[in-house]
C-alpha cells in the first residue's frame, strides 16, 4: 500500500522535497540575515525572535500553498478556501485594526528605527509630550521610562507618526559609567 502510494506520487514527492528544501534554505538564510542585522544594530533577543516568527509563519503558508498545488489541488479550490478564511480573518481584523497597525509598525521599527533600548528620547506629541529612556521595544508598543520613574507604554504606530528627538545615545550605559 505504501509502495503503491510512492509509485503513484513519485513526481509530486520529488517536487515536494525540492520545495521544502528551497523553503528551508530561504528560512535559514533569512534568519541568519535578520540575526546579523539585529546584532549589528544592537537589537535585543526578543525582537529578533519576533521577526523570526513572522518569517516562519509566512514561509509555512507559502509552503502549504505550494504543496497543495503540487498534489493536484485545483487553484479554484484553493482560492475559495483562502478567500473564505481571509474574509473571516478580515472581519475579525477590522475590529482590531490597531493591533495589525502596531505589529506592522513593530516590523518596520525593527529594520528602520534609529533608536534602540537604552537611548533617551523625546516624543513631540502635541497632546502628551514625553521624555524618557527606552526600556523595551515589543511587537505592539515601546516602553519608555520617564524621568519621574513612571513607565509609559507608547504604541509602535504612533512612534512612526510622531517626531522623535534623540537626547542621549544609550543613556543607561552612560549613567552606569558616570557612577
Amino acid at each position: 500500500m505504501v509502495l503503491d502510494f510512492l509509485q503513484d506520487n513519485k513526481t509530486e514527492l520529488i517536487f515536494s522535497v525540492i520545495i521544502v528544501t528551497i523553503l528551508l534554505v530561504i528560512h535559514y538564510t533569512l534568519n541568519f540575515a535578520v540575526t546579523k542585522i539585529a546584532k549589528k544594530s544592537g537589537f535585543n533577543d526578543a525582537r529578533i525572535r519576533l521577526i523570526r516568527r513572522y518569517i516562519h509563519v509566512s514561509l509555512f503558508f507559502i509552503g502549504f500553498l505550494a504543496l497543495a498545488y503540487i498534489f493536484g489541488t485545483d487553484f479554484k479550490d484553493l482560492a475559495v478556501i483562502f478567500s473564505s478564511v481571509f474574509a473571516v480573518i478580515g472581519i475579525g481584523f477590522v475590529a482590531v485594526w490597531s493591533i495589525l497597525s502596531n505589529i506592522t509598525s513593530g516590523v518596520i521599527m525593527f529594520f528602520n528605527f534609529p533608536h534602540k533600548v537604552g537611548d533617551k528620547i523625546k516624543i513631540h506629541d502635541s497632546d502628551f509630550p514625553m521624555e524618557g529612556i527606552i526600556e523595551d521595544i515589543t511587537a505592539f508598543q515601546l516602553h519608555l521610562r520617564l524621568d519621574n520613574g513612571d513607565l509609559v507604554t507608547y504604541p509602535n504606530n504612533l512612534m512612526l507618526q510622531k517626531p522623535v528627538t534623540l537626547i542621549k545615545k544609550d543613556a543607561i550605559a552612560s549613567d552606569a559609567e558616570a557612577v
